[in-house]
């Protein structure tokens, strides 16, 4: 057991130093396994060179778009914040008076840590984290062209292979890549619903962005656990810049806590059913274990990981009942 703990804290530490190149090849393999029927397809009527260019077109033409639709959603928050600065500058003056009346230094404070250079440290680190996104980018995609090349060799090569432990690969892989899109589809499915329940409740509130909103909500759902959390967040604290009220703010985030958790919790399981077969422990530790190793892209990946790994244990009598045990199926009683 020590050796196996020990193994266990190698292997995270490795990941963690690694994460530089082996992110970007989980990126690849993931999309790879999105992409892949597609470009099969197209290449029953256009040459394989020709068809792989078509999937990566509409591979990129999908990432653009929702990084399009973030930068328009955050940007038009960020235009508000600057239309309305004066009234959230009453609003703080309003506040801290409340405070010091109470009693509470907090004007010291705020000039002791926000300065200038506070300021440029914000600013080099957005720029740094800019710059690690397009580099990322770039060798997630070079990844990805060369998989997409090889798909078929690899699988030939493993079809000529002797041995069990080929074919049982081959399944894995196969079933591996069937429950990425099945998870990728449900995802998609539930960030839409999401992204339109937010819409139509910050409508109602009277919620300025409402669109935006919606829209934050929508990309934010592909992230399990983390993302309906932010965009449950920024929704609440805008309430309280926009209507200076504490209890349309609360009603705000019950209200919107409350759609994230009946379309997370209750209609996404209904629609993947048991396909997936992985228990909502795991599901949140792979979350939470990948943000710790990798930061945001860990949180997005670490359920796949997970869905991978169940997978090839399962097509292996050796390994089956850490499937069994993590897929959080009752089997019924003894």
């Amino acid at each position: 057991m020590l050796i196996g703990l020990c193994a266990a804290i190698l292997l995270a530490g490795a990941m963690y130093l690694a994460q530089s190149i082996l992110v970007p090849i989980l990126f690849a393999l993931f999309s790879i396994a999105l992409v892949w029927p597609m470009q099969r397809r197209i290449a029953r009527v256009l040459p394989d060179a020709l068809a792989m260019l078509v999937t990566m077109a509409g591979a990129l033409v999908t990432l653009v778009g929702m990084a399009l639709l973030i930068a328009w959603a955050f940007g038009g928050v960020g235009q508000w914040i600057v239309t309305n600065s004066a009234q959230l500058q009453m609003l703080y003056a309003q506040k801290l008076a409340f405070l010091e009346s109470q009693g509470i230094a907090v004007a010291s404070v705020f000039a002791e840590n926000f300065n200038t250079r506070w300021l440029v440290r914000i600013a080099q680190e957005v720029t740094g984290r800019l710059q690690g996104i397009l580099s990322f980018t770039i060798v997630t995609v070079v990844f990805l062209v060369l998989g997409l090349l090889e798909v078929d060799v690899v699988r030939r090569q493993m079809v000529r292979m002797q041995g069990e432990t080929a074919p049982a690969l081959l399944r894995a892989a196969a079933a591996t890549a069937q429950k990425f899109r099945v998870y990728m589809l449900v995802r998609t499915i539930m960030s839409v619903v999401t992204g339109l329940c937010v819409w139509g409740f910050a409508s109602f509130m009277g919620l300025d962005l409402a669109a935006e909103w919606g829209v934050i909500a929508f990309v934010l759902n592909y992230i399990p656990f983390i993302g309906p959390l932010i965009a449950t967040l920024f929704p609440t604290i805008f309430a309280i810049l926009q209507f200076a009220s504490w209890e349309v703010a609360l009603v705000v985030f019950i209200s919107l806590n409350l759609i994230q958790t009946i379309s997370g919790s209750y209609i996404e399981p209904l629609l993947a059913g048991k396909t997936l077969a992985v228990s909502s422990f795991m599901v949140l530790l792979a979350v939470f274990f990948g943000s710790f190793l990798w930061g945001i892209p860990g949180a997005f990946i670490g359920v796949p990981v997970l869905i991978a790994a169940l997978t090839i244990c399962h097509e292996f009598p050796q390994s089956r009942w850490v499937a069994d045990l993590l897929s959080g199926r009752d089997p019924g009683p003894a």
